[in-house]
């Protein structure tokens, strides 16, 4: 396994980070501590969870459930930089969602239950909250880290003004701010380029690429479909409209000789911009596969290849859209 920063900060975390929105829906818990020790031993040490997942309002049942295998010992919980997300709806009351300093303040706390620890190494804000000021805002997170509850803060699903602005109001205050965003990108997702991307550059930020398989579609769905398989609605879906597309991609995955979603990820990883894509395997066999794309080497040639299958939105703003 590589390990990077994470962004400007001093921390270091491995190339694939593990996230664990299936843990709980999709894996039961056995299962779940299966694949967490087998990502230890590859060596991945970036775990990526959020309140909210499990999806039962309040219940934050994949954190617990990384919190029992934390309290399983064997140096689990120092061997884990563990990052999850405040924001999402965790009760029926008017302030229990969202970034309100009685929301985030009380959110930490809870996640620290669950997850069974004395700190959270990096707190990830889930979604911008406009009616909520920045100065409430890191008033709030300065306590935590004062506190030693978290060490670092991270934003998600932000626009790239959001961290430019997030970053003027930290600093401003002699706060660190901003070490990561966690968004959506990938071959066939690439908004993130106009604005996103020199934003976080520009800020020393990390990028956390979510989705990096585009929910299945780059993991070989075509072939998957061709051979019978079950897919979701959605996928059909994109699959209709991108199967020329999907053609170029798979053929150019097999003549390469690595299976479409090592492709995947390593065009990401071979962004500068990329500290981790999260990876989110139901099974430790889809973890195995997984690991292998921190070792392929794209070739220039490979890269125009892949960017003229997949073309992104023209490079950074205002090229992107303007003259």
């Amino acid at each position: 396994m590589e390990y990077t920063n994470l962004g400007r900060s001093g921390l270091k975390v491995s190339r694939m980070c593990l996230g664990t929105m299936n843990f709980g829906p999709q894996t039961d818990e056995p299962q779940s501590h299966k694949i967490m020790d087998l990502a230890l031993e590859f060596g991945i040490n970036f775990f990526d969870t959020a309140n909210v997942y499990g999806w039962q309002t309040g219940e934050g049942i994949t954190e617990k459930i990384i919190g029992n295998w934390f309290s399983l010992g064997g140096g689990r919980r120092e061997k884990v930089v563990i990052a999850t997300k405040v924001y999402g709806k965790m009760g029926e009351g008017v302030n229990d969602r969202r970034l309100s300093a009685y929301h985030i303040i009380r959110s930490c706390e809870d996640s620290l239950k669950r997850l069974q620890t004395d700190r959270i190494d990096l707190y990830q804000m889930h979604h911008i909250d406009r009616e909520t000021p920045w100065e409430e805002i890191w008033q709030a997170m300065e306590t935590l880290v004062a506190q030693g509850k978290i060490l670092y803060v991270g934003s998600s699903n932000f626009a790239g003004w959001h961290i430019t602005q997030a970053q003027c109001t930290a600093k401003a205050r002699h706060f660190l701010g901003l070490i990561s965003e966690q968004c959506l990108f990938n071959l066939n997702s690439r908004d993130v380029e106009m604005e996103i991307l020199p934003a976080c550059r520009f800020n020393g930020i990390g990028v956390i690429p979510y989705s990096p398989l585009g929910g299945g579609l780059l993991a070989g769905a075509l072939e998957k479909i061709e051979k019978g398989r079950r897919s979701s609605e959605r996928i059909q879906r994109l699959l209709e409209k991108h199967r020329k597309q999907l053609k170029l991609y798979e053929t150019f995955c097999k003549e390469f000789g690595e299976h479409p979603s090592n492709i995947a990820l390593a065009w990401l990883l071979h962004n500068p911009a990329v500290t981790a894509p999260i990876i989110g395997p139901r099974t430790e066999e889809q973890l195995e596969r997984s690991i292998k794309s921190v070792e392929i080497v794209l070739s220039d040639d490979n890269m125009v290849q892949l960017n003229d299958i997949w073309p992104g939105p023209g490079g950074e703003a205002p090229e992107a859209f303007a003259w």
